[in-house]
């Protein structure tokens, strides 16, 4: 099996997969790779390890060597002319009129290259530009267009929840879309679901899955459903609300003297009734609804 270390680079939380060439690499070292924007240096956040051929994608390149003093130092001085950096390439852009908000400014170790990474609503000649800022810089200039939710995993910041963004840390989730929303009964209102990015909130789809299997079990708000009071009477009623952490469902039945009773059931308590035929009806046994409160849990 090919010997492989994980490298992570700045403000990128994923990590990448290099071949070790031979050499043992401990997590917490800065290396020297190349990669498709140049020379770059990164830290090993999976140390030297044996993986199947089918876990990654090959041919993968190599580490070039450990990084030295010089190459810190190098690195540590690119980090400090960031400001600057981005102060002036504001002005030239500023000087063009472009409709583009700069975000981030990186140079490869040996400073051959500087990528910025703006973001623009829509597509930005900027050909122009590029012409300007290599004679500010002297250097090849590469400008990358990138999303919002790349903006918001290379700035990073908090969620609503107090956590660091989901995009920010690393964790890698499907596409979200509203329908995740609506499955999880959350409110339909735009700032409520939606992140710093402006986007959908990444962790609606981190929970989906058992949302998705508890609507599977749950009536619909609004269907018809039979229950079975404390007394044993069984009563026929009108599904109002259901919680799908505690898997109950709150019912709406009409007492004999025309007054109304609402109540939550648990779920192996209630029958969803079907207009069709009374074969219809199904009831969700106890080890079925276990089940899915041990999937939550």
């Amino acid at each position: 099996m090919p010997r492989v270390v994980g490298v992570r680079f700045e403000n990128t939380p994923k990590v990448y997969w290099f071949a070790s060439d031979g050499a043992d690499y401990k997590a917490g070292q800065s290396v020297i790779v190349e990669t498709a924007r140049g020379v770059e240096i990164g830290v090993v956040r999976t140390p030297t390890e044996e993986v199947d051929e089918k876990k990654i994608v090959a041919p993968l390149k190599p580490v070039l060597r450990a990084a030295t003093e010089h190459d810190l130092a190098r690195y540590a001085e690119h980090v400090a002319k960031k400001p600057e950096v981005l102060r002036t390439a504001a002005e030239k852009i500023a000087a063009r009129g472009l409709k583009m908000k700069l975000v981030d400014a990186q140079y490869t170790i040996d400073g051959a290259k500087l990528v910025l990474y703006f973001t623009s609503e829509g597509r930005v000649d900027f050909r122009e530009l590029v012409k300007d800022l290599a004679g500010a810089f002297r250097t090849r200039i590469e400008l990358r267009q990138i999303g919002t939710r790349d903006e918001c995993r290379m700035l990073g910041g908090f969620g609503p929840c107090g956590r660091v963004c989901c995009c920010a840390s690393g964790c890698e989730f499907a596409k979200v879309n509203i329908r995740m929303a609506k499955n999880q009964n959350l409110s339909l209102n735009p700032g409520k679901i939606s992140g710093l990015c402006g986007r959908l909130m990444c962790c609606l789809g981190y929970e989906n899955a058992y949302y998705a299997e508890a609507n599977k079990l749950l009536p619909k708000v609004g269907s018809r459903v039979r229950v079975e009071k404390e007394n044993g009477v069984a009563a026929d009623g009108v599904a109002a609300g259901v919680n799908q952490i505690r898997m109950t469902v709150r019912v709406r039945t009409e007492n004999r003297d025309g007054s109304f009773d609402v109540s939550d059931y648990p779920i192996e308590k209630v029958t969803k009734l079907d207009a069709s035929s009374a074969a219809d009806d199904v009831r969700v046994s106890k080890a079925e609804a276990d089940e899915l409160r041990h999937m939550e849990d």
